[in-house]
C-alpha cells in the first residue's frame, strides 16, 4: 500500500519518465543524476516494484512505471489546477501554460501567444509542434494542456472547438509556366509534377482526397518531408505543391512563390482548439480558450489569393 509518496518525487519520476534519460531528467529538476537515482529507489521501495527497465538504451518504463506515470500526470495536473485557482483568486494568472501544435499552426502560434501573454504577463508559455496524432497522446496523457490543430478527432474524449478558417492551396515557382494564368482547370495540372508530403501527413491525405475528388491521377513522384523542404522545392521549380497557405506567407509576399489560380481554390479546413474533457478546467486553460475563440480568426488570417495584393 502506497502511503509516503511525495509531490517531489512522483515530478522526478515524471521527468525521468518524459525524457527517458536519468540524467536529462534530473538536470530539469535541478539535481545531480546521483540524487534523482536516489529519488527513484525510494520510490520504487514504497511502491514496492521496480519502475525503469535500466539495462534498455534508451531506459524503459517497466508496466509498473507505466501505470504509476499515468496516475502521477493526472496527480500533478490536478495540482496545477489548484495553484491556478488560488492565484485566479487574486485576480491573476500565474502558472505554465503547455500548447501543442502541428506544423501549419506555428506558423501563427507565435502571435497568438504574444497577443495572450500581453494580457497576462506572469504566464509562462510553452510550445509544442508535432504530429497531430502525438499531439493527441500527449494531450490525453496530460503532457499538454491544449492543442491547435486542423482535423478535429472524433473521440468524444476530446473537446473541440472551431476558432479560424484554413485555407489551402496550389502553389509553384514565380517564374514557372503557369503562374498568372487565371481560373486553371483541375485537368490543365495532369503533365504538372507534384510534390507530395510525406506518408501520414494531413496535408497530403486531403490532397489525395481532391484528386480522387477530382478524378485526376498526377505525376506524383517526388515525395519530399516537412513543409520548409516542400516550400525550397517549389521555389526551385521542382513542381507544384499543395500546402496550408499558413507556411508560405513570407514566401509569397517576397514572390519567390505564387499561387495557382485553379477553379475551385483555396481548399478549407478548420483551426480547432483540441482539450480534454475534464470536470475541473483551470483557470489559465479557460482563460486561454476564451481568448483564441475570441480574437484566433484576426490572429491566424493570412494571405490565400492568387493576387497576394488583393
Amino acid at each position: 500500500m502506497i502511503r509516503d509518496v511525495t509531490l517531489r518525487s512522483l515530478r522526478i519520476f515524471e521527468a525521468i519518465a518524459s525524457s527517458s534519460s536519468f540524467s536529462r531528467g534530473a538536470d530539469l529538476m535541478g539535481l545531480t543524476q546521483s540524487a534523482a537515482s536516489q529519488q527513484i529507489r525510494t520510490l520504487e521501495e514504497e511502491v514496492g516494484a521496480r519502475l525503469f527497465d535500466t539495462q534498455a538504451r534508451p531506459i524503459q518504463l517497466t508496466d509498473a512505471g507505466r501505470e504509476l506515470l499515468r496516475h502521477a500526470r493526472i496527480i500533478l495536473a490536478q495540482l496545477n489546477i489548484a495553484a491556478d485557482a488560488l492565484a485566479s483568486l487574486e485576480g491573476e494568472f500565474r502558472g505554465q501554460l503547455h500548447i501543442g501544435a502541428v506544423s501549419p499552426a506555428h506558423y501563427f502560434a507565435p502571435r497568438l501567444m504574444t497577443a495572450f501573454r500581453a494580457r497576462h504577463p506572469q504566464v509562462r508559455i510553452k510550445l509544442t509542434v508535432d504530429k497531430r496524432e502525438m499531439l493527441l497522446a500527449a494531450l490525453t496523457d496530460h503532457q499538454v494542456d491544449l492543442v491547435l490543430s486542423g482535423h478535429p478527432p472524433g473521440q468524444t474524449a476530446f473537446e473541440v472547438e472551431p476558432f479560424a478558417r484554413h485555407p489551402h492551396c496550389l502553389v509553384a515557382a514565380r517564374d514557372h509556366p503557369l503562374a498568372g494564368r487565371r481560373q486553371l482547370t483541375w485537368e490543365a495540372l495532369r503533365p504538372e509534377s507534384f510534390i507530395f508530403r510525406e506518408q501520414g501527413s494531413a496535408t497530403r491525405q486531403f490532397l489525395e482526397h481532391l484528386l480522387e475528388v477530382e478524378g485526376l491521377q498526377v505525376n506524383a513522384d517526388i515525395e519530399l518531408q516537412g513543409n520548409e523542404t516542400v516550400k525550397q522545392a517549389v521555389m526551385a521549380n521542382m513542381g507544384i505543391s499543395f500546402l496550408s497557405a499558413h507556411v508560405f506567407q513570407i514566401e509569397l509576399l517576397a514572390s519567390r512563390m505564387v499561387i495557382l489560380d485553379v477553379a475551385g481554390m483555396p481548399k478549407w479546413l478548420d483551426w480547432c482548439l483540441v482539450g480534454r474533457r475534464e470536470r475541473a478546467v483551470p483557470a489559465i486553460r479557460q482563460a486561454f480558450r476564451e481568448f483564441v475563440l475570441a480574437v484566433g480568426a484576426e490572429q491566424a488570417a493570412c494571405v490565400y489569393s492568387a493576387d497576394p495584393l488583393t
